[in-house]
């Protein structure tokens, strides 16, 4: 009867993404039927240990992020946890043979937001590597069924997504991790400087990665490439609207897009890519 709690574990993560994420729960609903779980585990357990460093304010937080990794260490190791988060994603990792470095280093950056750092150039790299570009490559490890080969081949491309996805999170989420969490990635920027020509460099380098991200998604099997181009598009929207938005503005509001926007840019999407325009230039409008 074992079967029955794996399937309520993934119902968990399926449940967490959806409540926490319409653009990723879009995506995945774009990805093949026989992918999605797995990718409803990985996002279920990154955002667990997100929310304890984010949101469970007024709790020990340190304390909490200790007892989930420990948790997390022995659900690898045993094969098996009463957390049905953790349970799920345990089993995913084991079935698609992700690299247990990979769930270390997130976990490291989950740590970095303990603590108020200043962020130079080598912590903002380490911490990006960590909270989004390892998160990509869980992910590839189930978009290849864990082919070693085609993960390396595709590895620079979805650290390069994952990076630019990160940045993004990081302008929309400013007046939040600013104001709230006392937060400041960008390295050596200083808030209270923060201007248009900052904003615009930092618009720049993304738009630079998501060149270079948009060949590997080219490059993805068909039973993840149309769910992850929908993601694509998604943050590239948001960084459209974004780049119109003054920066002393950034730090006034949190940037969203509207559900029935999402789901147009959803529909046009599917339109694209069954015509196969997939192509960087007609998407960056040039």
């Amino acid at each position: 009867m074992k079967k029955l709690f794996d399937e309520l574990s993934y119902e968990v993560s399926k449940s967490t993404t959806k409540k926490y994420s319409t653009s990723f729960s879009l995506g995945i609903m774009a990805l093949h039927p026989s992918i999605r779980q797995a990718i409803y585990a990985i996002y279920g357990y990154v955002r667990l240990a997100d929310e304890i460093v984010d949101s469970f304010h007024g709790y020990d937080k340190r304390l909490l992020l200790t007892r989930f990794i420990e948790q997390t260490d022995q659900a690898l190791k045993e094969k098996i946890s009463l957390n049905p988060i953790l349970q799920s994603f345990q089993e995913t990792v084991h079935r698609y043979a992700i690299d247990r470095s990979l769930v270390d280093q997130f976990l490291k950056s989950m740590e970095m937001d303990l603590h108020q750092l200043t962020y130079d150039e080598d912590r903002y790299k380490e911490y990006i590597l960590g909270s989004a570009e390892v998160v990509g490559l869980m992910c590839l490890h189930v978009f290849v069924d864990g082919c070693k080969d085609e993960y390396e081949r595709l590895k620079p491309y979805a650290m390069k997504l994952g990076s630019a996805f990160q940045k993004i999170n990081f302008l929309r989420d400013l007046k939040d991790d600013y104001h709230i969490l006392g937060r400041t990635y960008f390295p050596d920027v200083d808030m209270r400087g923060f201007d248009n020509h900052i904003k615009f460099a930092i618009e720049q380098d993304i738009e630079s990665e998501f060149m270079e991200a948009l060949i590997g998604i080219k490059k993805l099997p068909s039973s993840s490439k149309f769910g992850v181009y929908l993601a694509y598009k998604y943050y590239w929207s948001l960084l459209k609207k974004i780049k119109e938005i003054p920066a002393h503005n950034i730090l006034k509001e949190r940037i969203r897009i509207p559900n029935s926007q999402k789901l147009s840019m959803m529909m046009s999407c599917y339109v694209q890519y069954k015509m196969e325009i997939v192509r960087p230039f007609r998407i960056f409008g040039l």
